[in-house]
């Protein structure tokens, strides 16, 4: 396993062989590292679930690196799937579709449908341009950490969660800090409503101000996607949600939130954007310092706080199963 810091033309050359010849390249996007390997090769998608330790029928989002590679991998798109493509590509957002042949069942965790993304990142979509030239259709890339467990958003986060379990040939792009933080919004477009399966940047007003359409929910557990457990994005510590913290846990919550004595600030965010971009970081670094316990004070609003307090709700449920 190699970590490339300097990002140049040769090296990201250098990594899209590497997905060609069936090995893993655990790269940045704006929303945090993913764990790439080619969308078509059995073998490399396999490989992807074990060293994440994830179920084989969890579907993994396919990436590509322009909207009009869309019917490689999905058939039948709605017209307001186009608009939200054309709107918020490259960025933040993954569409469910209804699959072509390409999008196979190692992909797809046998669902009828596939989720595809453009992500809005200078090396990822460099990566994503040159493994197309060379022949590939699209990179599969989940969380670049193990199953369950914080997203990363840093090299050095990757590395940690990954490192001892990738090959000698996979490799990992350093691209620095991912500037969201939190997973990409997660839209169903398989009917003739769109609707939020993983909320994120891509807010439940910009959706509909593109679309002019309300959205339902419903469905929201008819498909598998990503990040839909009740546990996930879970540290070590245990996350209580708008608690008052005692001496010695960790704290993390808006900067106007004074921090108690013999409380351990974490993080201070002057808004729900920094929120997103630290919270990862963050709960790593309430590991880092062996804390048992995490209070975070929930960001309200219906901007991507929404997403904030979806990831914080879920790891906070790691705590009731260790209880049960």
């Amino acid at each position: 396993m190699g970590i490339i810091s300097n990002c140049t033309a040769s090296e990201i050359d250098q990594a899209a062989d590497a997905l060609i010849a069936g090995n893993l390249v655990a790269f940045p996007t704006e929303t945090v590292y993913g764990l790439g390997g080619d969308a078509s090769n059995e073998k490399a998608v396999e490989k992807i679930y074990k060293v994440k330790g994830r179920p084989t029928d969890h579907p993994l989002i396919v990436h590509i690196s322009d909207i009009n590679y869309l019917d490689r991998w999905a058939r039948e798109v709605p017209k307001y799937a186009i608009e939200l493509a054309r709107a918020f590509w490259p960025g933040p957002m993954t569409l469910i579709l209804p699959r072509t042949l390409n999008a196979k069942n190692f992909i797809t965790g046998g669902q009828d449908s596939v989720g595809i993304r453009i992500p809005n990142q200078i090396i990822a979509l460099k990566l994503l341009s040159v493994f197309e030239k060379k022949g590939g259709m699209g990179i599969a890339a989940p969380s670049a950490n193990r199953f369950g467990a914080v997203s990363p958003t840093s090299v050095e986060a990757v590395e940690f969660e990954l490192g001892n379990r990738l090959s000698r040939s996979d490799l990992i792009l350093d691209g620095g800090i991912c500037q969201v933080g939190v997973e990409s919004t997660i839209i169903d477009c398989t009917s003739d409503i769109p609707s939020i399966l993983r909320p994120g940047a891509v807010t439940i007003s910009m959706i509909q101000d593109v679309t002019d359409l309300l959205l339902v929910a419903e469905n929201i557990k008819l498909i598998k996607v990503s990040g839909n457990l009740e546990s996930h994005y879970a540290p070590t510590a245990q996350v209580l949600l708008n608690q008052t913290p005692n001496i010695g846990d960790g704290l993390i919550a808006l900067s106007d939130f004074k921090t108690p004595p013999g409380v351990i600030r974490l993080a201070s965010p002057n808004n729900s954007e920094e929120y997103a971009k630290v919270l990862y970081q963050s709960l790593r670094d309430g590991d880092r310092q062996q804390i048992n316990r995490i209070c975070v004070m929930l960001p309200t609003g219906d901007d991507i706080a929404l997403a904030v307090r979806d990831r914080l709700e879920k790891a906070a449920h790691n705590l009731k199963l260790r209880s049960s």
